[in-house]
């Protein structure tokens, strides 16, 4: 028998390789692919949307916060990982009751990169994870303060206007290409007024495209509100998807940077 404790500090059981697995995290659900799973994932998220191909070939178990629970107990898995803050903690305490359930809880690249590494040991794709950690890391390591301190504002959400603060996995990557959140003081996501922007003047605003679908209607909008800002729609799959996804980050940045000095 081997034992795994997860990021949440919860330790899983299991007698073998797990051959049936079902990933409700959409970042993870792609890592696994793209370690070779091709088989062993059985049950996706309709969220977990890359590549197409896992997206038109498996089960789908509902969205991150709205399992399916009937379904995921027909695919029989002997391995569920999940996020602690992607999915409902309700839902996953109940899954715990019957499956093995492997969470993880992202804040840093450090922990993104000891996810991959845990994964791969777990699923039996250890050199696969170990390449993808390398070249994620290196990747990164490029991207070290590549911006001179300006101010940020990371919208996620719309009416009522949600930013990405402090303790969060964007936040971090936002410091480490050496941009200054403005709302890093804050927890989590909160909501933050018309009267908050107003205070904070952050040179740049960065309009996710996840969670919410931000367009140039929300930029419009935004932009009278702060008129000396740079209001800027980004990919928030590359600043938010902790797995392999991360190595689009550094070509994107640098294009993001030249659109911001142009």
């Amino acid at each position: 028998m081997l034992h795994y404790t997860d990021q949440t500090g919860r330790t899983i059981s299991l007698s073998k390789t797990p051959k049936r697995i079902i990933s409700v995290v959409p970042s993870q659900s792609e890592l696994l692919w793209e370690f070779g799973l091709r088989n062993e994932l059985v049950g996706i998220t309709k969220f977990c949307i890359h590549p197409d191909q896992l997206f038109k070939s498996k089960e789908r178990v509902g969205g991150t916060k709205n399992l399916h629970i009937e379904k995921i107990r027909a695919l029989k898995p002997d391995l569920i990982i999940g996020n602690k803050e992607e999915n409902e903690q309700s839902q996953i305490e109940l899954l715990q009751r019957e499956f093995n359930v492997w969470m993880s809880d992202i804040y840093t690249l450090d922990d993104a990169l000891a996810m991959m590494e845990q994964l791969g040991s777990i699923c039996g794709k250890e050199e696969a994870a170990l390449k993808i950690r390398i070249s994620v890391d290196t990747s990164f390591s490029r991207l070290k303060a590549v911006f001179k301190q300006q101010t940020v504002a990371y919208f996620i959400w719309n009416n009522p206007y949600m930013v990405a603060s402090g303790q969060t996995f964007i936040n971090h990557v936002l410091q480490h290409l050496g941009l200054q959140n403005a709302f890093a003081h804050l927890i989590r996501y909160p909501v933050v007024t018309t009267e908050d922007l107003k205070n904070a003047q952050p040179e740049f605003c960065f309009l996710s495209t996840e969670p919410f679908p931000f367009n140039d209607r929300h930029a419009e909008a935004l932009q009278k509100i702060l008129p000396r800002t740079r209001i800027i729609l980004v990919d928030g799959e590359v600043f938010s998807w902790y797995g392999n996804r991360l190595l689009h980050l550094e070509n994107y940045v640098r294009e993001l940077k030249q659109q911001l000095n142009g």
